[in-house]
């Protein structure tokens, strides 16, 4: 009688993690763009239809001068004040896989929330499940950045002497991949000056995220369909690549201040021998990439 033998799959854990990312947000974005458009719809055409009565019983004003006054109340419930219910819905499938990018990120622009009470109480547990998910892929993420910028190194070893030029050859691809080239084009398709774009990355990045510049927003603009999409997925390895550089330079500045205060190092040490905690010597190439974890 023939048996049937199971044999072993060596699945890697960073293509896991990033299976279940992407799943995780595309699965969020399904569920908000259900429980929100009809809603936004809803709000846009009531929206309107106040417009047009209030143009009606006061003629002094036109519809320019009407959306002055009204856009707060336009902008709390998800609707651009300028423009007519035609415009592009803001939970469109494209859009809400952005939203649901800066949820699990903790970005939050504040542009744009939730109106039904399932969309808002949805969004709490998504974001309970999402941000530790986003945590463990970005820690992953670092990890390969981090076994990159070991083998960049190791190549540079045998070429030149110090170093430092291989996390500069890092810092520097990585600022041309996600600080340079994304702003000028958010420039072009925004019309932002680069300075603007450059702000936007960066506050997008740092997960600050004011709010005041957020992209494909505009109602006076046609935007490829995959626009917002592509942009969440440049936030999410962005941060990788953010958090590694950050955790680098507050490494470095560790080791500046063990050299020039080696008192400083040696009570740091103590302490966290008191603490129970492993001191690790100081490497340019950190283990973990995001913020410390």
């Amino acid at each position: 009688m023939a048996r049937f033998q199971l044999v072993p799959i060596k699945v890697s854990w960073t293509v896991v993690l990033t299976l279940a990312h992407f799943t995780y947000l595309l699965f969020g974005a399904t569920i908000f763009q259900m429980l929100e458009r009809e809603a936004e719809s809803n709000n846009r055409n009531h929206f309107q239809l106040e417009k047009l009565h209030f143009l009606a019983n006061y003629t002094c004003l036109d519809g320019a001068a009407l959306e002055k006054f009204v856009i707060l109340d336009a902008w709390e419930n998800g609707v651009h004040p300028s423009g007519n219910s035609t415009n592009p819905s803001n939970w469109d499938f494209c859009s809400s896989f952005f939203f649901a990018g800066t949820v699990v990120t903790t970005i939050g622009y504040g542009n744009l929330s939730p109106s039904t009470v399932s969309g808002q109480v949805f969004c709490v547990f998504y974001a309970l499940c999402g941000i530790p998910l986003n945590v463990a892929f970005l820690k992953q993420l670092g990890k390969c950045l981090t076994i990159y910028l070991g083998r960049l190194e190791k190549g540079m070893v045998s070429v030149f002497p110090k170093k430092a030029l291989a996390v500069s050859l890092f810092f520097i691809t990585g600022s041309l991949l996600f600080l340079v080239i994304p702003p000028l084009l958010f420039s072009y398709v925004e019309g932002w000056t680069f300075g603007e774009g450059f702000y936007f990355a960066f506050i997008t990045l740092s997960t600050i995220g004011f709010g005041d510049y957020v992209v494909g927003t505009d109602p006076g603009k046609e935007y490829i369909s995959l626009y917002r999409s592509l942009a969440g997925i440049w936030i999410i390895f962005a941060l990788a690549w953010l958090a590694l550089t950050l955790n680098m330079a507050g490494r470095i500045m560790e080791y500046l201040i063990g050299l020039t205060h080696p008192g400083f190092k040696k009570q740091e040490v103590e302490e966290d021998g008191k603490s129970g905690l492993i001191v690790r010597p100081f490497s340019i190439a950190p283990e973990s990439s995001l913020y410390g974890l």
